[in-house]
């Protein structure tokens, strides 16, 4: 199968896959025994301006139009307005995804660095202590809540030593640099804002720290079984007869070929770190689109679940079919 069909085949299917995620939120919103109008007015409000509420909402409309309603607003790029901030949803995503996305990225760079670097030493080294180290370590790592992980580091590094900044993304006194990306690491360097540059880089070492170190222990075991099937292969016998040093048979011949299958569950993890931060964004109260989620749902903002939540359904799928590209240049054999 050629690269153009195996690319169009699947965006097919994530189109497919983003029909039934947005029928599924659709469902799950109307299915929760809970009144937005209520919520919005209190349970004391008078019932003509429940009804004038309701009409304004949509609410009072057949289910099936309400579905229609909604299924044709996304093939317009409209998500509503949310209840609670009277805005564009799609307003308040600009304003929360980049938050979670310089997150997400920071915590996949821990996790690649620790995993990678753990999987290569675990197979060179198998069985021996780094082999065991890094087994108990990635455990941890996973067995390990991400909120305990987080306390247990800010008590540590912010409130003992005071090494590291607590919450936020920027100090209270430190200036906000122009907004270009939304990236305040990238914006502050782009505008040579350098104070802040260094003051948001070192409020996300540890959100970063705690949400990467979650997902390092799958990079880990992938990196580790890879490289240990690798390691077994013909070629790489051929290569030491000939000679050639350790470390260029390791990090020449072997790691290239063993790091296919990790582009694969790199692509998953920053997915999932993008759609899973919420616990990290309330601990660090860190302003990203989990917490604007939770936020909404705790409100009954059902505009802003339903549009946050399809939005973090397409951002995921849009990285698998990156990743699924990225495979398929580095293995002809996936195309089939």
């Amino acid at each position: 199968m050629k690269l153009t069909s195996f690319i169009l085949k699947r965006l097919l299917l994530m189109i497919l896959v983003l029909l039934g995620v947005s029928v599924i939120v659709f469902v799950v919103a109307r299915v929760i025994p809970a009144d937005p109008v209520g919520a919005i007015l209190g349970g004391n409000a008078p019932p003509d301006l429940i009804d004038d509420m309701r009409h304004r909402l949509g609410l009072d409309k057949p289910l099936i139009n309400q579905f229609l309603d909604y299924m044709f607003g996304l093939l317009k790029g409209d998500l509503g307005v949310s209840l609670k901030s009277n805005r564009p949803v799609t307003t308040d995503i600009a304003d929360f995804f980049p938050a979670t996305l310089e997150l997400a990225i920071a915590a996949t760079f821990v996790s690649i660095l620790l995993g990678i670097t753990l999987g290569i030493f675990s197979a060179v080294y198998r069985n021996r202590f780094i082999d065991h180290f890094s087994r108990v370590f990635s455990i941890l790592g996973v067995s390990m809540p991400v909120f305990w992980t987080g306390l247990l580091l800010l008590l540590l590094f912010y409130y003992k030593l005071g090494w590291l900044p607590g919450t936020g993304r920027l100090s209270l006194f430190t200036p906000a640099p122009d907004r270009i990306t939304g990236l305040l690491i990238i914006d502050s360097l782009l505008t040579l804002n350098f104070e802040a540059f260094k003051d948001a880089l070192s409020h996300i070492i540890l959100p970063a720290v705690v949400l990467g170190y979650s997902a390092t222990a799958s990079i880990a075991r992938i990196t580790r079984s890879s490289m240990l099937d690798v390691l077994r292969q013909d070629y790489i016998r051929t290569a030491k007869a000939k000679g050639i040093g350790k470390r260029l048979v390791i990090y020449r011949h072997a790691l290239r070929n063993a790091l296919i299958p990790v582009v694969t569950i790199i692509g998953l993890t920053f997915g999932g770190l993008l759609e899973g931060a919420v616990l990290t964004e309330t601990i660090f109260g860190w302003p990203g689109l989990g917490r604007y989620i939770v936020n909404a749902l705790l409100f009954l903002d059902y505009p802003a679940v339903m549009g946050g939540t399809l939005f973090v359904a397409v951002v995921y799928s849009l990285v698998n079919l990156v990743v699924d590209i990225i495979y398929a240049v580095l293995d002809p054999r996936m195309r089939v």
